[in-house]
């Protein structure tokens, strides 16, 4: 193991929370991509998670597009007049995207200026060209992946493939994407949000101020948030923070343990009402051992070996490495416990099979 010293955001002595996962401020296994895995096949609700990653894009491109705009401003702007409160003002604190101190600004702001800019950029250079490929953002192929540049991709005033340009119509395509795939009744992949929520989006989308800016989303967000947070949240942290292993897992080592049980009490009577002796006997201990193992781990949702050893399964059978640091502490306390347990329970039943007088019917 690297002697490097870890982030600071996984120095943390507590579970993460859904904001963190969700910011992709966590590694395995309470990252996002297992986030993603656990709410599309144990709580069938991954509409509601894609729902928030794209709303969360579609304010990526809103960012992208006012960069490109605040660039385009400077450039044409004469130098006497680039001092102007607009430009200096709303531009560099709107433009500098989601990365550094001046790009964390509000989402309020960010849809104020897109707000006033909506009609007034139709005469600009910049936002007459372009081509649709900003049209398949909303249709994110991986929820891993958004379409965004990075401002330091081209220099101003230099446009590698002019395609990249986010226009004006790409953030109302972005905005009427997400309507029609998500909220309206009926979409594609509706998600149950308040009426009053779903008809003030409606309206400022397909009404007369055709909005496009990120603020729009903000009820319709919180609300998602908060449902994720209250039903789907608590059981992944108990999934993959306190376990490591998926329901499928968890059934098939139910089954093999109930079988092995039945096996192992069914040998052990035949070789006490066969009266033989305490050394034959001693071979019930294979399948009360593997009956018990694969009980203990189906009842606390954890294989401790597997746990010891780093890793957690993503889905059936396939294992990844356990990174994140205070879930490697937990499982390994939670597996040291359990192995305790087990090692006791499986020597009271063995002794007391092997050990109790044998009597020949």
């Amino acid at each position: 193991m690297s002697d490097s010293p870890l982030p600071a955001e996984l120095n943390r002595n507590r579970f993460p929370n859904l904001f963190e996962v969700l910011s992709r401020k966590t590694v395995a296994p309470l990252d996002l991509f297992s986030f993603y895995i656990y709410m599309r096949d144990q709580q069938r609700s991954v509409d509601y998670l894609d729902f928030w990653l794209d709303v969360s894009q579609h304010l990526q491109l809103c960012r992208l597009y006012v960069r490109r705009l605040h660039r385009s401003v400077i450039e044409d702007t004469p130098d006497m007049e680039k001092n102007s409160k607009r430009s200096s003002y709303v531009l560099d604190n709107a433009g500098e995207g989601p990365s550094g101190e001046k790009g964390n600004v509000s989402d309020q702001r960010l849809s104020a200026f897109l707000r006033s800019d909506h009609g007034s950029r139709q005469h600009s250079p910049q936002n007459s060209q372009g081509s649709n490929q900003s049209r398949e953002l909303p249709g994110r192929p991986s929820f891993m992946t958004l379409h965004t540049e990075s401002p330091h991709d081209s220099s101003p005033g230099q446009n590698s493939s002019g395609d990249n340009q986010p226009r004006r119509e790409d953030l109302r395509a972005s905005a009427e994407k997400i309507l029609y795939t998500y909220l309206l009744p009926g979409s594609e992949r509706e998600i149950i949000i308040p009426q009053s929520i779903l008809h003030e989006v409606q309206e400022a989308i397909e009404g007369p101020d055709q909005r496009s800016d990120p603020e729009l989303f903000d009820a319709a967000k919180d609300y998602v948030f908060q449902a994720m947070e209250r039903d789907a949240f608590p059981g992944f942290l108990q999934s993959k923070g306190l376990g490591n292993l998926v329901p499928q897992s968890m059934m098939i080592r139910l089954i093999i343990g109930l079988i092995s049980f039945f096996g192992a009490v069914w040998t052990a009577f035949v070789l006490i009402f066969l009266d033989k002796s305490r050394a034959t006997r001693c071979w019930v201990i294979l399948p009360f051992t593997v009956a018990l193992y694969f009980i203990f781990t189906h009842q606390y949702m954890l294989d401790p070996i597997v746990a010891m050893i780093g890793y957690s399964e993503y889905t059936l059978f396939d294992f990844n490495r356990i990174r994140e640091p205070f879930v490697r502490k937990t499982l390994n306390a939670r597996s040291a416990t359990m192995l305790g347990l087990f090692i006791l329970v499986d020597t009271a039943a063995c002794c007391l099979f092997i050990f109790v007088p044998g009597k020949r019917l």
